[in-house]
């Protein structure tokens, strides 16, 4: 073994750990993982940066695009308002119709954004139908995931792996070579999540409205300041009840109208009532203080947040959002997104008070208070999915057919081979912003740029792999252990290996590390390496074991209330069956 050989597993070592650990960002990991690699000599600097220019990533940003595009025109949300009126009829006719659709659309275009938009369709529809939201968002998430696998296109994996195998010599993989293999687990997913998957879903009661939902009436209550509070007179950052009880106070309506100036600044005054979060500890003291009168009617309701000026909304921290790692407190929440964080569900917890200081984690939902004039901002931000919308978003429902008709042009022209999917995915994405259906400042907010570094940095440890022969080393191990049993015993350990990889780290990054080793086997054992590397890209595309392994597991998360063992008794089974599937047939639709 070479000392590259060591440097590189040592590498592979490291951005696992990282990966798992998600002690850094995704991101990063993988520019670190460039960097380490081009500053030992493993791989040149144009080798090492080569994954910016690779056509995946290039492939990748465009389809951000066009996703983002054909979300502008309300066609996803029509198709949401579609399936909810399904429900009128009967459940299950309601969730399968549903789960077709999300796993129809998130076939041709990225899943993320057809899974923003079902999560406030389908909890509008378990309020309406007091079903409980766990019971209707975890099929989505699934469905999208059996819909990605089925297309080319219809995840980032599957382009990454038709990348690697052309960087290999090899063909690029077809728009539905996927299909077969894709619609039989489409049609396995369909038939488990109706037949068992739903039903070991916890059935939790369904909340009538956000203050319910989050236990307001728990931590935040209304006092009324008397003429001899000490308080009275005071800024807020200098009064009694902040300096010596540590009250947050939330907000002011003095004379029945809320004080719009930043709260830390107001100078109470008699009569002020304030809404403060506090602890039943230091609840009893406020009761005790001289000079506060607790409002009699204490309950708080949604409405008591809802005014011309104020709107209460549920968002969810994006799975590629700035705030992952950040706390309430060091990101300036309140100043930047100009809105008040009152509770925080992370990791299945609720948390009302001492969560500011609480790094936040992808898919933590947080109640918030914020301005009507500062909504459509919140709204329009990256770093939040929007699961409680206020307002009915505006779409340019006149550019639907055009939209619809490029995504249709880019995929018929790259199914034909009359030019590549790269190409046809760009022009496609300058087709949208000319005809109007995405402004060019949308279309570059639409690209998920940790993605795009993720693939930019990580598609070198690819080509390290290869270089150094790391590839060829791991896969004569493998090849000694279980050659014998023939390729399918391969591909079996590939599909198990990356499937459980990509329960606790980047699903391109486990493709991006397998994947060279696959095709090295391949070449060791003098078969067709399609097989392996359909295995790699049907595993680390079908993760349901855990709501960290897959971006819209995690999405759904907090929102839906899920503990995380929870995607463990849904998920491991529906895991186990697609492994199966995978070492059964995947030999048969791609022989070797």
């Amino acid at each position: 073994m070479t000392i590259d050989m060591l440097i590189v597993l040592a590498v592979i070592a490291l951005a696992v750990y990282l990966f798992a650990s998600e002690k850094l960002s995704v991101d990063l990991t993988a520019i670190i993982v460039m960097v380490v690699l081009i500053m030992t000599g493993v791989v040149s600097p144009s080798e090492g940066i080569s994954g910016f220019s690779n056509t995946a990533t290039v492939t990748v940003a465009a389809m951000f695009i066009l996703s983002a595009a054909l979300q502008k025109t309300g066609a996803v949300n029509f198709l949401g308002e579609v399936s909810s009126k399904t429900f009128k009829f009967n459940f299950w006719v309601g969730l399968i119709g549903t789960m077709i659709l999300v796993g129809t659309a998130s076939a041709f275009i990225n899943n993320t954004p057809v899974v923003a938009i079902f999560i406030p369709i389908m909890l509008g529809v378990a309020a309406t139908n007091k079903i409980s939201p766990s019971r209707l968002l975890m099929p989505i998430s699934f469905a999208s995931m059996f819909g990605g696998v089925c297309t080319l296109i219809g995840t980032s994996t599957n382009i990454l792996v038709s990348s690697i195998a052309v960087q290999h010599g090899l063909p690029a993989l077809g728009m539905f070579e996927f299909t077969k293999m894709g619609l039989v687990f489409f049609g396995v997913g369909m038939l488990y999540m109706t037949l068992f998957g739903v039903r070991l879903i916890p059935d939790r009661a369904p909340e009538d409205s956000l203050t319910d939902k989050y236990r307001m009436n728990d931590y935040l209550t209304d006092i009324i300041l008397l003429s001899d509070a000490k308080s009275v007179g005071k800024r807020v950052a200098d009064s009694p009840l902040v300096k010596e009880l540590e009250i947050d106070i939330l907000e002011i309506i003095r004379n029945g109208q809320r004080m719009l100036v930043p709260v830390s600044d107001i100078v109470l005054k008699e009569n002020d009532l304030l809404r403060v979060r506090c602890d039943i500890k230091k609840l009893q003291q406020l009761k005790e203080r001289v000079g506060i009168q607790m409002k009699s009617d204490c309950q708080l309701h949604d409405g008591d947040f809802q005014c011309e000026d104020l709107a209460l909304t549920e968002v969810v921290v994006a799975p590629n959002s700035r705030l992952i790692g950040k706390t309430i407190k060091s990101s300036y929440f309140r100043n930047i997104f100009h809105s008040t964080a009152l509770a925080v569900r992370h990791r299945g917890q609720l948390y009302n008070m001492g969560f500011t200081d609480m790094p936040l984690n992808a898919g933590d939902a947080i109640l918030v208070e914020t301005r009507r004039e500062h909504y459509d901002a919140l709204k329009n931000n990256k770093n939040f999915v929007i699961v409680s919308d206020i307002e009915t978003p505006q779409y340019r429902k006149n550019k639907i057919i055009s939209a619809v008709a490029v995504i249709a042009g880019v995929i018929v022209t790259a199914a034909l081979g009359i030019i590549p999917i790269m190409v046809g995915a760009i022009i496609g994405a300058i087709a949208m912003v000319i005809i109007g259906c995405i402004t060019l400042e949308e279309a570059y907010d639409a690209i998920d740029w940790k993605v795009i570094f993720l693939l930019g940095g990580i598609i070198s440890l690819g080509v390290a792999l290869e270089k150094t022969g790391t590839a060829m080393y791991l896969s004569g191990k493998m090849i000694q252990f279980l050659g014998g049993l023939g390729p399918v015993a391969i591909v079996a350990a590939l599909y198990l290996l990356t499937s459980m990889l990509t329960e606790t780290m980047s699903n391109n990054a486990t493709a991006v590390l397998l994947a060279p080793i696959a095709i090295a086997a391949a070449d060791a054992m003098g078969v067709n390496p399609t097989p392996f590397l359909m295995a790699i890209a049907f595993a680390a595309s079908a993760s349901f074991m855990t709501p960290v392994g897959y971006q819209t597991n995690t999405m759904i998360y907090g929102v839906g209330q899920y503990r995380f063992t929870d995607f463990t008794k849904v998920g491991a089974p529906l895991n186990l069956i697609f492994w199966i599937l995978a070492t059964l047939l995947i030999p048969v639709f791609f022989p070797f």
